[in-house]
């Protein structure tokens, strides 16, 4: 069997950090070739995503049964910690007789970047040979920012709520989160903010020591990014996508839920009003309510987080290319954190 392996690594300037390297691989075997692009290093909190494409051969293309199945698997020191099945975006290009598939893994913020990291992909192509493609990969140190929040009567009540009403809701969220449909495509096009504003009061990763009134306190992470924007202002869908949660959350006030990908969420907090239902799809743009201080807040603001299979990430990283079109792209990186975690 005729077999042809090849790798294009590419060093690219990354504006405020160090370079961010892109891998490009091309394959060619008897009966199938294509092409594996994904981001070869990554920080704590954010992504490896990986996009194949594929093209089969006339005489494959015949067979009854065809089936196409690959999955993008992290190791540390040999020891398997994440795995995500790759799925379609985009059917066959009519000119080039190629089939586009996609997959992400998050990047806990408690990895150690000083430890050993590699990626496979282990495809298969019907009832063929299964191929598997090694994938440099290394993380780079990061670090977060720390903050005390002296919380009032209020919210301390909020934070300690371990009523059964809470803790439905909590459910319900991560049921949400934790739910993959490989068929739910909603685009493959890079996020934007929900808000004009730049103005951040709290980053992702930040950890947390919420002080209560009744003297104790608790550790914790900070899943998204907090905009410090008046009560009242327009929050709108940071992509194309189908609501799947619109309610009020004893923690979270009222709350926006939006699937984008299978397995990729974002979600929006502490709204003082919502102007969408779940069920709904909505593009980019879109009006889903306007900014408040409901919930657990200490003043107004717009809390954004966004998910990966369950595990928060950084929301400016899906704010660049990556989707991986082509090995060729740049991205800023700035401070961030994550791990699957409960929401609240």
């Amino acid at each position: 069997m005729k077999k042809i392996f090849k790798i294009i690594t590419l060093l690219l300037a990354v504006t405020f950090t160090s370079p961010v390297f892109a891998s490009s691989f091309t394959f060619s075997e008897e009966f199938y070739s294509g092409s594996l692009n994904y981001n070869q290093s990554a920080k704590p909190g954010e992504a490896l995503t990986a996009r194949i494409s594929l093209k089969l051969s006339k005489s494959l293309k015949k067979k009854n049964n065809l089936d196409f199945k690959a999955n993008l698997i992290l190791f540390n020191d040999g020891k398997k910690i994440e795995s995500s099945q790759f799925y379609l975006i985009s059917g066959k290009n009519k000119k080039s007789q190629t089939s586009e598939y996609f997959t992400a893994l998050p990047l806990s913020t408690w990895l150690d970047a000083s430890k050993h990291y590699e990626a496979k992909v282990i495809l298969k192509v019907s009832t063929l040979e299964e191929k598997k493609i090694s994938l440099p990969f290394s993380l780079q140190e990061t670090s977060f920012n720390s903050e005390t929040l002296n919380l009032n009567k209020d919210n301390t009540n909020i934070k300690t709520n371990m009523s059964a009403e809470r803790l439905s809701q909590i459910e319900k969220l991560n049921g949400i989160l934790y739910t993959i449909n490989p068929e739910n495509v909603y685009t493959t096009k890079p996020f934007v903010r929900p808000v004009d504003s730049e103005r951040y009061t709290a980053y992702f990763g930040d950890r947390r020591v919420y002080k209560y009134v009744t003297g104790k306190s608790e550790t914790s992470l900070h899943y998204g990014n907090d905009y410090g924007v008046p009560e009242g202002t327009e929050v709108r869908a940071c992509q194309d996508g189908k609501v799947v949660m619109a309610e009020f959350r004893i923690s979270t006030g009222w709350s926006v839920c939006i699937e984008h990908l299978p397995g990729l969420y974002s979600l929006y907090y502490h709204l003082s009003s919502l102007s969408v239902e779940e069920g709904e799809m909505v593009k980019c743009g879109e009006k889903l309510g306007l900014s408040g201080q409901t919930g657990l807040a200490t003043g107004p603001h717009l809390h954004w987080e966004v998910r990966l299979n369950a595990c928060a990430v950084k929301p400016e990283f899906f704010m660049e290319n990556y989707i991986m079109e082509n090995a060729g792209y740049s991205r800023t990186t700035e401070s961030l954190p994550s791990s699957v975690t409960k929401s609240e």
